[in-house]
C-alpha cells in the first residue's frame, strides 16, 4: 500500500483529510502512483500534470525520503520505504514570490 500526502487544496478537491492510500500493481514510479490517484479521485486530474502533456505542473514539487524527486524521470522507481508503505509520497504545491 502506497501512502500519499496531498497539499491542502488537493485535499479538499478529493474530499479526503490525511494521507492517501493506494494500491499499485508493478512497478512504483512517479507515473503509477500518478495514474493511480487520478483514477481514484478523476477531480485530480490536470491539477498535478498537464492534460495533454502528463508533465508535471510547474508549482508543483514530489518529496520522498528526504529527497526531492521532481525532476526524477516519471518511470524512474520511487525508493524503496516509498514502495513498501514506510514512507509517504508527498506531493507539495511549491510556493514562489518576490
Amino acid at each position: 500500500m502506497i501512502r500519499v500526502v496531498l497539499p491542502a487544496h488537493l485535499r479538499k478537491l478529493a474530499q479526503v483529510d490525511g494521507e492517501v492510500k493506494l494500491e499499485i500493481k508493478g512497478r512504483v514510479t512517479q507515473r503509477s502512483v500518478l495514474d493511480a490517484l487520478e483514477a481514484r479521485y478523476p477531480m485530480l486530474c490536470g491539477t498535478i500534470r498537464d492534460h495533454v502533456t502528463q508533465q508535471r505542473r510547474a508549482f508543483v514539487r514530489f518529496f520522498a525520503c528526504g529527497q526531492d524527486l521532481s525532476h526524477e524521470l516519471p518511470d524512474a522507481p520511487l525508493p524503496d520505504a516509498v514502495a513498501t508503505g514506510a514512507e509517504p509520497f508527498r506531493i507539495v504545491g511549491a510556493i514562489a514570490g518576490g
